[in-house]
């Protein structure tokens, strides 16, 4: 399993560099499935992974002038207070044992990957709809809700510091409707805070967490291997011809994580 799960590893990056998200759908899954990680060990992880790769993407994107500092640091800081909130109060206070039905028990594991599997099929109809903006010719003037902004970005540091998600299919819809960014630049600037998000909870898990620095820097590699062909291929294919086909295979996912975290679990 391992080698498949190394393999599925240059996929976060590819996904991240053609659509500016989706990279941490996938890394969480691949740890704890493919190479058998603990998944709050995992979510530690994902960030690390999901954030060096965002990083070493965004830097296209800056030479571009795709990317909005003033974005970024607006959507950030909310976003990382939420963080290091989640990460050093709210996850270690959720119980071992959540609850119990009949004679199954929802471990912290077990809700963890089914809060993970619901935000997959969610982000999978984000993916899979139609668009109406999908051009960078569409052109719009910039707006700041500063009060929409600091709730989306509350939410999105709370979803990443739970289960180690960027949120880059929850952040480029709001720079695109709620800020009036072209996509592209809304790309760009996705990567930024993903990077500044994931890096800084990663740094807030570190006291808490035994790091394995050899395999986690060959997954961040092989991911940033990724994010670089994703890149390449972005001035090639259009991200919102594959958007949709990553979006079934999402689904596909969050579903069977579903599947697998109840029934599945049911049987054993």
């Amino acid at each position: 399993m391992d080698v498949i799960g190394y393999i599925a590893s240059i996929f976060i990056g590819i996904s991240l560099g053609l659509i500016g998200g989706g990279g941490s759908i996938l890394t969480v899954p691949v740890l704890v499935y493919l190479f058998g990680l603990d998944t709050i060990l995992a979510t530690a992880y994902s960030l690390f992974i999901v954030g060096s790769t965002s990083a070493v993407g965004s830097f296209s994107y800056f030479k571009k002038g795709l990317v909005s500092i003033k974005t970024a640091i607006v959507f950030g800081i909310p976003s990382i207070a939420a963080i290091f909130l989640t990460r050093r109060y709210i996850l270690p206070a959720i119980p071992q044992d959540v609850f119990t039905i009949g004679s199954f028990t929802v471990t912290k594991d077990i809700l963890l990957m089914l809060l993970f599997a619901v935000l997959m099929v969610a982000a999978s109809y984000s993916m899979i709809k139609k668009n109406q903006q999908t051009s960078e010719e569409i052109p719009s003037q910039q707006t700041f809700n500063y009060f929409q902004i600091l709730l989306q970005g509350v939410f999105i540091g709370t979803i990443t510091g739970l289960i180690g998600a960027g949120g880059g299919f929850l952040i480029i819809p709001a720079l695109v409707n709620l800020l009036k960014l072209p996509i592209r630049t809304a790309v760009g600037t996705s990567l930024v805070i993903i990077s500044i998000n994931s890096l800084m909870g990663f740094l807030f898990s570190l006291s808490h967490t035994s790091v394995q620095w050899g395999f986690l820097l060959s997954i961040a590699a092989i991911a940033i291997v990724g994010i670089l062909i994703g890149s390449y291929l972005s001035t090639l294919i259009k991200a919102t011809k594959l958007k949709p086909i990553f979006g079934w295979f999402v689904l596909i996912m969050g579903l069977y994580i579903l599947l697998k975290e109840t029934l599945f679990t049911l049987k054993s």
